[in-house]
């Protein structure tokens, strides 16, 4: 590589923290001109994770590493949809063309993070949360019944929400790290390393709008639906309340996953 055909330097913009909302309006804005395409996109992408999912013995392990991949592809869609086109399943698998090594670097670092991230819980609940997700499989009911007692007996434990929310902290660096990592590395031709570093850098600089836009995912994709939910439980039989409630929520939700 000659030093005409290097990358240059990543110039980023630091962004108010109300930006963080006009991100989730803008992609709404994108989704709501070509719905149909960007729900054939995400089921499209669902189809092929259970597909890999389902290989034996390396299809979990597969799963995670993968995500940064077809990251790329919803980028290249919006991209497209930008310059006037319409976003296309083809779309999707354009990180398997591009620089697919570095972005699997990527996928490597995810499940490194993550795994550190839970494994901390143990600092602060002693591992109590792993002895629970860990255990064997129950295999009947009497051991389905006391596995879930023992879930929610272990959720509702104080020592243990506070250890997911340490695990939350420790999983936030990665998370940082790997926010604009997967463009730098395809659209920019970043190797891995410094598309990470890059990343977290304007992850860092742009810690309020990703703030205020974690804030906006969670009272949409979670208060808002958890609130309807709960009121159509109060107003209504639990039967119909159930049904109407899956009814009207699930339009909500595929939406929302589109956007997001």
């Amino acid at each position: 590589m000659t030093t005409m055909d290097a990358p240059r330097d990543v110039v980023y913009t630091v962004h108010e923290a109300r930006k963080g909302v006009a991100w989730l309006k803008d992609a709404y804005a994108l989704f709501s001109r070509a719905r149909m395409p960007w729900l054939f996109l995400l089921a499209a992408y669902y189809v092929a994770m259970m597909a890999i999912d389902l290989v034996p013995l390396v299809g979990q392990l597969a799963v995670p590493l993968v995500k940064p991949v077809f990251a790329v592809g919803f980028l290249a869609a919006a991209w497209t949809q930008e310059r006037g086109g319409t976003p296309r399943v083809p779309d999707l698998f354009q990180g398997f063309r591009s620089n697919l090594r570095a972005l699997l670097t990527l996928g490597a670092v995810f499940v490194a993070g993550i795994t550190v991230a839970v494994m901390s819980t143990a600092l602060v609940d002693g591992g109590r949360l792993l002895d629970t997700l860990t255990a064997s499989a129950p295999a009947t009911a009497a051991e389905r019944d006391a596995w879930s007692a023992s879930l929610n007996a272990t959720l509702s434990d104080t020592r243990t929400q506070a250890a997911m929310l340490f695990a939350i902290l420790v999983a936030l660096p990665t998370l940082a790290a790997l926010w604009f990592a997967p463009g730098l590395v395809v659209f920019q031709d970043l190797p891995a390393t410094s598309a990470l570093v890059h990343s977290l850098r304007a992850a860092m600089a742009n810690w309020r709008p990703l703030a205020v836009y974690g804030l906006s995912v969670f009272v949409m994709g979670g208060l808002v639906p958890g609130v309807a939910l709960a009121i159509l439980m109060l107003v209504l039989p639990p039967s119909i309340a159930s049904v109407l409630g899956i009814a009207l929520l699930m339009p909500y939700v595929f939406f929302f996953a589109a956007t997001l």
